[in-house]
């Protein structure tokens, strides 16, 4: 029960670590997770996405607190629970992120992460099929394609977008991310292709990488030293060392409440709950951010939606076509169409996004209307509120605190509004002539800024893009918890690698980023050259000035 690295959490991020760390076979690595299995259907089909996000098997089923601006609703906070974490239960959307991101993230504190940085990244770790050629990579694990686009309402989003005077990009997540395209996906050969899948399968193909399945209670600390890792295990405790380093790759939610537990963290919170104070870094837990979005639905007047393979047994026919063939509608996520959007003139990087969807439906998978319909998620991503993570108590097996202070900040409102004026500006174009029935959400009559409000906060849903609190930055910030190395400031042998260390929230998705922040952590403990920064440059809109399109 002992390795070189041991990785907590089998994720995004930790996942990549494992493969690369393991790579040259000098190192043995352990990975601990706390999930099961992710063998089956549920999760492995595409189309079954709804499913595994709802079901406590394999998800750790958080909700926040109540969040005071959105009517005091809980707001779920799913976090995977099985091999592959949160890469095994998502919607399989692939989105790096705007250039922007990352060069805020530079200005920020994380010195080495801008996007001349980690563009070598992303193509390190993506197999991309049809994507821009010398944006992308095209040998890595991460398999990333589009969808069929057999459904014509995808095509009625895009040319909408043209007609309302959009920008349309051939690759989001090439040069241009501005306009409306078609969305990738982390699907390969019909199945979901998951960190599990991409990276975990193939590392533990090799002798010097183990799976352990546990429960891990804290980091050992011993002389301002991690030397392993508490670990929960059929009712008893046992202690997995750590030759070189323990990484914590454990979630925005988990990974917070892991360092606190081992008593690193706010050192008045830690005394409050009865634990030791190891390193007194306040913002650990602190700076929790993530996406929201709401469903703009319209009734379809043609048959075309998916509405008719709502019933449990045309739901079954195409189960079964995925599991005899891994094609058919099981084989996409139906995510196949998008656009990243400014809200205004003068921003540099795009901040509103949509998800277009050929049906209306709710995220558990019930329909929305007795109709024919397409919905689009529409959200703005670049939110100025900030919430917590905190512990409940020193209970390990305690769900930890979640305050996310959702549309804390004024201009959300402003932003989220333009979000329900601008979607029916794109929804009333030409292209959707043949299609457009009434409005099923908001609805008509919810036109004033006081009657949009009344309906977002009723509404408003988590994108489930936590991120934030382990953040990383200069050591000498009081607030940063990891230094751009990921080593975690005042505790030897000891990093955070995953979501949790963004120092701000990226522009879009946020499986892209966690698989990358992965990818250029096993340089950094591996002590190796980062790879050479790329003097590529990414297009900027020659109007972004003076106008929103």
């Amino acid at each position: 029960m002992q390795a070189d690295y041991v990785i907590i959490g089998s994720g995004s991020a930790g996942s990549a670590m494992a493969y690369r760390l393991s790579e040259d076979g000098k190192h043995s690595v352990i990975v601990i997770e706390a999930g099961g299995t992710d063998f089956g259907p549920f999760i492995q089909m595409p189309g079954a996405l709804a499913w595994p996000m709802s079901m406590k098997r394999y998800n750790w089923g958080y909700l926040s607190e109540p969040e005071p601006n959105l009517n005091n609703r809980r707001i779920t906070a799913p976090r995977g629970k099985v091999i592959g974490g949160s890469s095994s239960i998502n919607g399989l959307v692939y989105v790096r992120g705007h250039a922007e991101d990352y060069n805020r993230w530079e200005e920020l504190g994380a010195t080495g992460w801008a996007y001349a940085d980690v563009l070598p990244y992303f193509k390190r770790m993506e197999h991309s099929h049809g994507g821009e050629k010398g944006w992308r990579g095209t040998d890595g694990p991460l398999h990333v394609r589009r969808g069929p686009m057999t459904n014509p309402l995808f095509h009625a989003f895009i040319q909408a977008g043209a007609q309302a005077g959009f920008e349309m990009t051939e690759d989001y997540n090439g040069s241009k991310q501005e306009g409306f395209g078609l969305m990738e996906q982390t699907i390969h050969n019909g199945r979901r292709w998951s960190a599990a899948n991409a990276y975990l399968r193939p590392a533990l193909k090799r002798p010097n990488v183990s799976l352990v399945r546990g429960f891990a209670n804290r980091v050992v600390i011993e002389n301002g030293r991690a030397t392993g890792v508490e670990i929960e295990q059929r009712g008893g405790t046992k202690i997995i060392k750590a030759n070189r380093e323990v990484i914590v790759a454990a979630s925005s939610f988990n990974s917070p409440k892991l360092l606190m537990l081992s008593g690193i963290g706010p050192a008045d919170h830690l005394k409050q709950m009865g634990i030791e104070v190891k390193a007194d870094r306040p913002g650990v837990g602190a700076n929790l951010q993530d996406h929201m979005e709401f469903y703009f639905q319209q009734v379809s007047t043609k048959p075309v939606s998916l509405y008719s393979w709502l019933p449990w047994f045309w739901q079954g026919v195409a189960g079964a076509q995925w599991l005899l063939s891994k094609g058919g509608l099981g084989a996409s996520n139906q995510f196949e169409a998008c656009a990243f959007l400014r809200s205004t003139p003068g921003l540099k990087q795009p901040d509103i996004q949509y998800h277009f969807l050929p049906v209306a439906i709710s995220y558990d998978g019930k329909a929305a209307a007795k109709s024919h319909g397409f919905q689009v998620h529409v959200g703005y991503n670049l939110s100025k509120s900030r919430g917590s993570v905190t512990l409940r108590s020193a209970d390990p097996h305690d769900d930890p605190v979640l305050r996310f202070n959702y549309m804390s900040h004024p201009e959300d409102w402003e932003k989220f509004r333009h979000c329900v004026r601008l979607t029916r500006d794109i929804f009333r174009q030409k292209a959707f002539d043949d299609y457009r029935g009434p409005e099923i959400q908001p609805g008509e009559t919810v036109e004033t800024d006081a009657q949009i409000d009344d309906f977002l906060r009723e509404h408003l849903e988590s994108a489930y893009h936590p991120c934030g609190t382990c953040r990383m930055g200069r050591a000498e910030d009081p607030m940063a918890v990891v230094d751009p190395e990921c080593r975690v400031i005042g505790v030897e042998g000891l990093r955070v690698a995953d979501s949790s260390i963004f120092p701000h929230v990226t522009y879009g998705n946020l499986n892209g980023p966690s698989i990358m922040t992965g990818e250029k952590a096993a340089d950094h403990i591996l002590g190796r050259q980062p790879l050479p920064r790329s003097n590529q440059e990414p297009w900027v809109n020659p109007r972004a000035a003076a106008s929103d399109r």
